[in-house]
This record gives C-alpha cells, sequence and structure tokens, in this order.
C-alpha cells in the first residue's frame, strides 16, 4: 500500500480563512505496510507569486503536529499555499494546501464601528453600495460585530452568519469572520446589506445573569471590510445608511418578535432605494482586541419534520419532534396583513399538555422562548434570525395550520470519534451523550440550550474528555480556555461561568469550578498535544493558584459548588449533602499536579507546584482520611459519600497503601447500595474508571446497566432522548451533558483506548471490563486514527488495534503486555477470569 499524507492542517482546520496568530501546520502519515516509520520531512510556504518564503526540513522524522511557522512576517488578508513532503522507508509522499490570514497588526485598513443612530430596539438593516472594477484577485469580507451580524452580498446571505461572530468577554477580545466571496460579487457595482442582533453584547431583557448590565453592553454595531486582492472596495464608515428592520425583538432566552409589514427585500442588490433611510453613526464599538473567529460556526447541522401533530384547541397546534435539540424553529405561514402568530417551545410538556416553556426560577424579568410573527398578507417563510432555545414540543397559535421544521443548530465540529460495544444501553447512553453535548456546543460549551446558555466552567470541565473523543472540538475549547483566563481579569479566581459579564450572585470561593483554568488546557494538551494553550493559559493558571493558596493557609479549601446534583440533591440544583472541603481540596491538589505537569511541558520550574501540593496532601490526609476504616469521611456527611473516596482515588491524594483499601470501601458502599450510585457531576466522572482501576470492574459495570434509581438506564428507560440535568426526571433540564461523563469510562476502560502521551504519541490499549463480550471505539488523534477492537471467545480474547503512523501503543490484557507500532494487528490472548477483572492505573 502506498503512502499518502492527508489532513493537512493550519491551526487544526483544513484551509481555514482569518489566520491571525503565528500558524502552526499539520498532517498525518497514512497507508503504508505495518510499522512505517518517517525517516524525514520538508515543509515550503509560498507566497500569492509563486516565491518561497520558508522551509524547514526534520531529518529525525518527527511528528506533523504543530509544526510552527518560523519565516518573516505575513501579509493580511492573503492566501498562502504550503507544500508537505514526507519520507518513509516505504516510499516518499506529497501534498499541498492554503491558508488565508487574517486582520494581521490590527489592521482594519480604516473600517470604523458603526450602528444605527436611534436604536428603537428593532434590529437595524445597514447597507452600502460599492463598486468592483475587475474580478482577477480573490476577495474577502471581514466582519467583526457587538452581537451577531447577518450579511448579506447582491441579494445572497454569505454563509457562516448563523449567531456570528462568536460569543467573548467584549472588553478582552471580539471575534471576526473572514469569508471569500468572490463567487458572490460582479464587475461593476455591488451592494451589501447586513442586519444586527443583540447577542450577548446588547442584551436588553434583564435577567438573573445580568447580561443587561454587563460591563460591554451596548446597542449592536458592527466592523465590515471587503478587500480584492490589495485594493479595498468597501468599509464600514459614515457613508453607510440604515434602517430598523423586520426583526422588532430579539433575545436570547426570550425569542423573537418578527413583522413582515416592515421586511424590506432587496435592500442588499445594488440600485434599491435606500432614500427613506437614515445615515448610520459612529459606534463606541468592542473595546476588546480583535481576533479571528477560531472555532468553527455555528450552522444548521439537520432538519427534522414532526413526528406528530395535533390540534390541542380552535387555532392551536402541538408539534412533536423525534428528540430533544438546540435550534430554532422553520414556518411556513400564510394569513391575513397584521395576524399575529405566537410560537413556543418547550423540552416537555406541563400536565395540561401543553409546552412547559414557563420559568418557575425567575430568571427573566419577561416572556420565555416565544417568538411572535406579525404577517403582512403575503406568504411568509421565518426562522428564528439571532438566537436558539433548547425543544422538543413546540405550539403554534394561527388561524390556519402552519408547516413546521426544527433546525438542529450548533457549532459544526465534525463526529471524530466512536464506540460501540455488545450492551445496546451503553450504546443508546454514548449516542445520547454525543447528541447532548452538541446541543450545547455554540462557540462555547453551555449548560442547557433551554435555560442558560452560560458556559458554566466546572460542566465544560468534566465534559472536555468526552467532546474530545468524539468531536472535532479542539478549537472550540481552545477558544473557550481564553475566556476563562479572561473572567479573571487578572485578579482573584476565574468567573464561574465564561464569558463573565459582571453577574452580581457570589459564587466564590469555588474551587471546584475555577480548576477548569487548569483541566481544559490540559486535557487539550492531553488529546491533542497543544502546547500554546498551556502556554496562553499559563500566567492566569498560575496567577489564579497563587491566590487559591493564599486564600487557604492552613491547607483545607471550601467551596459553594461541591458535587452538584447528586442523586439526594434538590433536582432543581444544588449540592450533595457532605462536606464540600473534600472536593474544594481535592480539586485545589489536582489543580496544583497540573501546574506541576504544565510547568514541566513549558521548561519552567515545576517543584514550588510539587510542594505545594504534597503539603495539601498531608493536610488532607490528616483532617479527612480515617485510617481504621479505610474511609474518607467529613463533617455533616449524610451516610457514606461515594464521591469522597472516587476524588481521593482519582487524584492519587492517599500514600499508596491507603489507595486499594479504600477503593474496596467504595466497592462496598456501592454494593450494599444495591449497585447504585450516590454521586453527582464531580464524582461521576471518576467513578467507574476507578472502579475499574482498582479491580472492580463486575461492580462498575453493575452500576452502569442499572435502570431504576439512580441510574442513566432509567433515562434510557424513560424515553429520554437527551441526558438530564439531575438524575431525577424533576430535573429541571433534560438537555445537559455533565451527568454523562460515563463516556469517558466507555473509551478509556470498556473499549480500552485512552492516550499515555500528550497527543496520543503514546497509546494505552487495555481492555478491563470483560462482563461485556465486546467492544471497539475509534478516535482521530493528531497523528491519525487509533482504534480498538476486542471481542470474547472460549479460548480467550481476540483484539484488533490500529495504531497511526508516529505513534507507538502498549497493549495490556490481564497480566500480558506488549508493544505496537503503526499499522493494524490482531491478537489473541487467553485471559483468565480473575485477570480480566483487574486493571492497571489508566
Amino acid at each position: 500500500m502506498s503512502v499518502r499524507l492527508t489532513g493537512l492542517t493550519v491551526e487544526h482546520a483544513e484551509e481555514p480563512l482569518g489566520i491571525d496568530v503565528r500558524p502552526r501546520f499539520g498532517w498525518v502519515v497514512d497507508g503504508g505496510a505495518a510499522g512505517t516509520r518517517v525517516r524525514s520531512w520538508r515543509i515550503e510556504l509560498f507566497a500569492p507569486d509563486g516565491r518561497r518564503l520558508w522551509s524547514r526540513d526534520d531529518p529525525s522524522g518527527g511528528p506533523g503536529v504543530d509544526v510552527e511557522y518560523e519565516g518573516p512576517e505575513l501579509r493580511s488578508l492573503t492566501r498562502y499555499r504550503w507544500e508537505i513532503v514526507v519520507t518513509t522507508e516505504h516510499g516518499a509522499a506529497r501534498a499541498s494546501s492554503s491558508f488565508v490570514t487574517g486582520i494581521l497588526d490590527d489592521d482594519w485598513r480604516g473600517a470604523q464601528w458603526i450602528s444605527h443612530p436611534d436604536p428603537g430596539g428593532a434590529a437595524p438593516l445597514l447597507r452600502q453600495e460599492f463598486t468592483v472594477p475587475q474580478l482577477a484577485a480573490p476577495s474577502y469580507l471581514v466582519v467583526g460585530a457587538g452581537g451577531y451580524a447577518r450579511p448579506e452580498i447582491n441579494g445572497v446571505p454569505v454563509p457562516g452568519f448563523d449567531l456570528a461572530p462568536g460569543f467573548t468577554d467584549y472588553d478582552v477580545t471580539a471575534q471576526y469572520v473572514v469569508v471569500e466571496i468572490t463567487g458572490l460579487l460582479v464587475p461593476g457595482r455591488n451592494a451589501i446589506g447586513v442586519e444586527l442582533g443583540r447577542g450577548f453584547y446588547g442584551m436588553a431583557s434583564p435577567s438573573t445573569w445580568n447580561w443587561e448590565t454587563a460591563p460591554w453592553h451596548d446597542e449592536p454595531c458592527v466592523r465590515i471590510l471587503i478587500v480584492t486582492g490589495d485594493e479595498v472596495v468597501v468599509l464600514s464608515d459614515e457613508g453607510w445608511r440604515a434602517v430598523d428592520g423586520p426583526t422588532r425583538y430579539d433575545d436570547l432566552h426570550g425569542g423573537e418578535d418578527f413583522d413582515a409589514r416592515y421586511d424590506r427585500p432587496g435592500c442588499s442588490a445594488a440600485g434599491y432605494d435606500d432614500a427613506g433611510w437614515t445615515p448610520v453613526t459612529l459606534a463606541r464599538g468592542p473595546r476588546g482586541r480583535s481576533v479571528n473567529q477560531r472555532q468553527q460556526p455555528i450552522a444548521v447541522a439537520q432538519t427534522f419534520a414532526p413526528d406528530r401533530v395535533e390540534q390541542s384547541a380552535p387555532g392551536r397546534w402541538l408539534f412533536t419532534f423525534p428528540r430533544v435539540i438546540a435550534g430554532r424553529i422553520r414556518l411556513q405561514l400564510d394569513g391575513a396583513a397584521g395576524e399575529v402568530v405566537t410560537v413556543r417551545t418547550a423540552e416537555r410538556l406541563r400536565a395540561d399538555g401543553r409546552p412547559d416553556n414557563d420559568d418557575p426560577h425567575g430568571y427573566y424579568a419577561g416572556r420565555f422562548q416565544e417568538s411572535r410573527i406579525t404577517l403582512s398578507g403575503e406568504p411568509l417563510l421565518w426562522t428564528q434570525r439571532f438566537g436558539y432555545q433548547g425543544f422538543r414540543y413546540v405550539e403554534v397559535e394561527a388561524t390556519r395550520e402552519p408547516v413546521v421544521e426544527a433546525e438542529l443548530l450548533h457549532s459544526a465540529v465534525a463526529r471524530t470519534g466512536r464506540f460501540r460495544c455488545s450492551n445496546a444501553l451503553l450504546n443508546r447512553l454514548h449516542d445520547l451523550t454525543v447528541d447532548t453535548v452538541l446541543n450545547n456546543l455554540h462557540g462555547l460549551p453551555t449548560d442547557t440550550p433551554k435555560y442558560e446558555k452560560n458556559g458554566w466552567t466546572g460542566d465544560g470541565m468534566l465534559g472536555a474528555e468526552l467532546m474530545l473523543l468524539n468531536l472535532d472540538s479542539h478549537e472550540l475549547l481552545a477558544k473557550w480556555a481564553h475566556d476563562i483566563a479572561a473572567s479573571r481579569h487578572g485578579v482573584g479566581a476565574p468567573g464561574v461561568i465564561a464569558p463573565h459579564g459582571g453577574w452580581s450572585m457570589d459564587w466564590t470561593p469555588a474551587p471546584t469550578w475555577h480548576a477548569a483554568l487548569l483541566f481544559v488546557p490540559w486535557e487539550i494538551y492531553r488529546q491533542r498535544g497543544d502546547v500554546r494553550v498551556l502556554a496562553d493559559t499559563w500566567p492566569d493558571a498560575s496567577a489564579y493558584l497563587e491566590f487559591e493558596l493564599s486564600r487557604w493557609p492552613d491547607g483545607i479549601a471550601d467551596t459553594t459548588l461541591g458535587d452538584w446534583v447528586s442523586p439526594d440533591a434538590d433536582p432543581g440544583g444544588g449540592n450533595a449533602p457532605e462536606d464540600t472541603r473534600i472536593a474544594a481540596t481535592a480539586y485545589l491538589i489536582a489543580g496544583l499536579d497540573i501546574a506541576a505537569k504544565t510547568a514541566r511541558v513549558l521548561g519552567r520550574d515545576q517543584e514550588p507546584w510539587l510542594e505545594h501540593a504534597a503539603r495539601l496532601r498531608r493536610r488532607f490526609v490528616d483532617e479527612f482520611f480515617a485510617a481504621d476504616r479505610a474511609q474518607i469521611v467529613g463533617t455533616g456527611d449524610r451516610g457514606d459519600r461515594q464521591t469522597h473516596q472516587v476524588l481521593a482515588l482519582a487524584f492519587d491524594l492517599l500514600p499508596e497503601r491507603h489507595r486499594r483499601p479504600v477503593a474496596d470501601t467504595l466497592a462496598r458502599m456501592i454494593t450494599e447500595n444495591g449497585d447504585h450510585l450516590n454521586t453527582g457531576a464531580l464524582g461521576t466522572k471518576y467513578l467507574l474508571p476507578q472502579l475499574t482501576r482498582y479491580g472492580h470492574a463486575e461492580t462498575a459495570l453493575a452500576v452502569a446497566l442499572q435502570t431504576d434509581y439512580p441510574s442513566w438506564g432509567l433515562w434510557v428507560e424513560a424515553g429520554a432522548t437527551s441526558l438530564w440535568e439531575h438524575w431525577s426526571p424533576s430535573a429541571r433540564s433534560h438537555g445537559h451533558y455533565f451527568l454523562g461523563t460515563i463516556d469517558d469510562w466507555l473509551f478509556r476502560s470498556v473499549a480500552g483506548i485512552s492516550p499515555a502521551a500528550g497527543g496520543w504519541r503514546e497509546i494505552r490499549i487495555e481492555p478491563a471490563v470483560f462482563g461485556l463480550s465486546s467492544a471497539e471505539a475509534e478516535v482521530l488523534t493528531p497523528l491519525g486514527r487509533a482504534g480498538v477492537s476486542w471481542r470474547t471467545e472460549a479460548s480467550g480474547v481476540v483484539i484488533d488495534v490500529e495504531i497511526p503512523v508516529g505513534a507507538v501503543a502498549t497493549v495490556r490484557l490481564g497480566e500480558r503486555e506488549w508493544k505496537v507500532g503503526a499499522g493494524r494487528r490482531r491478537r489473541h490472548a487467553s485471559v483468565p477470569a480473575a485477570q480480566s477483572r483487574t486493571a492497571s492505573s489508566l
């Protein structure tokens, strides 16, 4: 088989536009015989005129991951071509690709922030005409916004602008989007129109999170630049004109009002009569630094027709869709001018059979998940423009039955991982987990697409591993890691949500959630080998830890956010009935451990962090470990608390000699609890892996397969189409992923695949749950696809592995262990029953 190169990336994306950092290149060596090794490679970068700007050779054949450009300064909004040649003992391969730079050195060529001169609540429409003398060179559109922008050129919507640019702390950074528009332009007169939405920048309706008083809060605004080759053909300035558009109200929680009588068809086409429009005004705009929208755009991933349509009352219809999604409604309407159509959406129904879009917690000073469309007397196709909602049920009040579809809307992250096993329940849980995560990816990992849309740091920290195993979420999580760091504003701890807009509710101290500033960049490094994200967040991460250490001079921390939503906590949200100091101190120690590992990777002194971690470990043992009971015990605990034991094991908080006895205690607790867990979000992530690690795989599997309360199986038995925010059916939201971290265990322990070194350069293959008859998983690593498939037979276990070029794997079955290089391999091994229930540390 010939060697070939695939997966050519710049900043972890293929053919990206808008690169405004020093670019890093990556590629995958695919094919060739088993054991293929790269002997050398050469990379070259070329200017648009074909001149070679830079080259680099690696005669050692190092991995093609994050190879950083070291040539002369690049120019803004320019396409560069690059070529890679790789030589192996089985032959050579060549491939090329390209990328387009973004706005370098903040050079917007004179484009200014503009907005409607007299904001009245409606989403403004802005337009400008311009001339393109010729189209010999590529043309690029750059759009930055305070809020969201929906541009059209010559009457055609520009792709990539659903809820774009992305949401940030606008006082720190403001994202822009670069799109090639050569095919949308014509020689001569052209026009551009743009509609502006509020998003988190200009939220008008008060809510419990105080977005309406965020430090950056202002009316929506935009900055636009179009270049053709080296020529600026249009930029945003005072020559643009504006008018109130048909979207009369937009709120991410409340919904939208649309009045078709105010629509301006053709306003983005040349020759449109805008005599009644007014000149725009220059705006302050976001104060933050302009940065490229590095994460994938938000886009429609799938469109659903309803499973069932019922007329629940005269003039009222209920539409039921196949599953809970995050997205928006697509309506085909017809009616008299002035008729108002009302749309309500919800994840579940109230007792009276109507969608439960109530606000029982009093989060919002206004309506919730409700849109109103006023008709013009002409047929109308309407879709929400500046928001999305979490729902399965849609109620429409209208004079005529409408045609209703549901659009699944989320960040366009590709599905890169796969898991399957011999148990249908576990397969279903895996699928529900990935679906639920996708419902919560909108430029950052969010907490419920229905209620909040907030980037709770603890939630995303817990889900980062499964996100990276299943999805191309590298850039999204790296962007969010910067959001977490930015939420400190250089002082104290990061916010419990990021971006953070000045929410007045004080959740400090919360080291269990603040730890995301360490955990998320480290997980990105572990899964993707990205050193830059560690370096970029290190100043804030290290300063935060110094702050945390000064806050707890005696070495025992506490938190307002403990093991959230355990089975015995309030279904609406709350801590487990246990000593919160244990989780707080455990996460502080774990953060110090990550700081030490990060310092080592970055070439910094790790000893201070190791010393702090050792001191806090001693305090943890002194304060919470009952050696005579082999148990972690806290003050005020209600019964035996599994999470105490789990975190002590997961973070290696105890001396080695005490760890297995504590694991045995944990297994006993679970057995005495009828093979049920009593963990919340923090403990659930590590429960099954730690049981498996210490030889209790059968107990872990028994917990995983439960179908009564509390269990994942209960959700499946109840017909859940996504994961819940609490183990109880009374959970506030039925669209939350942070209890779905069983998925980590499915990959790591059931299929048995995990990274043993940053970026999967070393791989651990160690299936450990042989109470099933088969399992398989694949992960798209930075080096290529890695996979494992095993099945049990009468004589033992047959295992197949696939290892990418540039990686080496250690395969372990029971007490047998061997090394595997690149390629596909099969092995048959007899695993005695006693050994099959024991796994070493993962």
